[in-house]
């Protein structure tokens, strides 16, 4: 069954083969772009590396790059394809490489869909990253003497800063850790002794922050120690008084700036996804339609174009079988192989 049969004059396809060329260099512009955004999205994210526990949401700027570089190269044998279709005798040399092109196109094109889809489902992944590297962060804080954690406490307080967050969750996960290294504390004072001895772990555990989560925005002084002692501060409480530091936490901050940033490249490849479907949805007519002008003396009559030879099931299984076939033949191969050793 013929999917999407249409009669094409030889005016139409000269227009066709026009519209498709520059259609394919819009495309390649637009692949360019594709493998920029996939760059700014990756470079952003190596930015915060060691604020994130696993690199599992690098896929999507891996695979828009990849397809950013194939789509180059689709375009440009798209628009090479569309400028020998007006001269019929140099049309049929592409007849061979056709099949393989729209296999390897599609797989691109399928390719750029699927990293659309996860620039808007990698939240969850990118939450639990940066949930467990920020509390590593934070714990690592005080770690300034570290080989490998010397600019832990800058990349922290910078983070901060710039995203105007406080924490993991919130200002609270400061309480939790001691983020006061021990050569600046003394150990001969009875405050500290008691600190420490307070919790079985040993550590000076206090109800502070870093200067770093001071709001600037606020009329009062930043209070950055004691910030739950009502007695410690005049006319101050804690429940109710809006505190000038930054109340949301960094994992929040920093998954709505990662997500805003991925939905917003994710939008602009589905234009990309689109435009590229168009190329080849265009390129499948002109192959078709210039299949009945092979060998005619007459080139200028009316032929006719589809999309689809047969059925899309049928279709798909002509693609698919070749590639089965050599998986199978190869695994038969390496059994054979496996079960005849070489006798020496």
């Amino acid at each position: 069954m013929v999917v999407m049969k249409m009669k094409f004059p030889f005016q139409k396809r000269v227009k066709l083969a026009q519209g498709l060329w520059l259609l394919s260099w819009c495309a390649t512009v637009a692949g360019a772009i594709t493998f920029s955004l996939g760059c700014i999205l990756k470079t952003e994210l190596r930015r915060r590396a060691e604020v994130m526990d696993n690199s599992d949401v690098h896929v999507v700027p891996n695979t828009l790059i990849i397809v950013g570089l194939a789509s180059l190269g689709i375009n440009y044998f798209a628009s090479k394809i569309s400028q020998d279709a007006l001269d019929a005798e140099r049309f049929p040399r592409w007849k061979r490489m056709l099949k393989p092109y729209f296999a390897v196109s599609c797989f691109f094109t399928v390719l750029m869909l699927l990293a659309v889809i996860m620039s808007y489902v990698m939240k969850g992944s990118l939450e639990s990253s940066l949930k467990v590297g920020l509390r590593n962060g934070i714990r690592f804080y005080k770690d300034t003497d570290t080989p490998g954690r010397c600019y832990q406490k800058q990349n922290i307080d910078r983070l901060q800063m710039e995203f105007q967050c406080c924490g993991n969750n919130d200002f609270r996960d400061w309480f939790e850790v001691q983020w006061i290294s021990n050569r600046y504390l003394d150990f001969s004072s009875k405050e500290v002794k008691d600190r420490i001895k307070s919790n079985v772990d040993g550590r000076y555990l206090v109800d502070g922050v870093p200067f770093s989560c001071c709001n600037p925005t606020s009329p009062r002084p930043c209070i950055l120690s004691q910030l739950t002692n009502n007695s410690a501060h005049y006319n101050y409480e804690y429940q109710t008084e809006e505190l000038n530091i930054y109340l949301r936490g960094c994992r929040e901050a920093l998954v709505n700036y990662y997500m805003g940033l991925m939905n917003t490249i994710g939008a602009g490849v589905l234009s990309v996804f689109l435009l590229q479907g168009s190329v080849l949805v265009s390129l499948r007519f002109l192959q078709t339609s210039m299949e009945a002008v092979a060998g005619n003396e007459n080139t200028e009559i009316e032929t006719e174009g589809y999309l689809l030879e047969k059925s899309v099931k049928e279709t798909f299984m002509e693609y698919i079988e070749p590639v089965m076939k050599f998986f199978l033949l190869t695994n038969q191969v390496e059994e054979g192989t496996a079960g005849n050793p070489a006798v020496p």
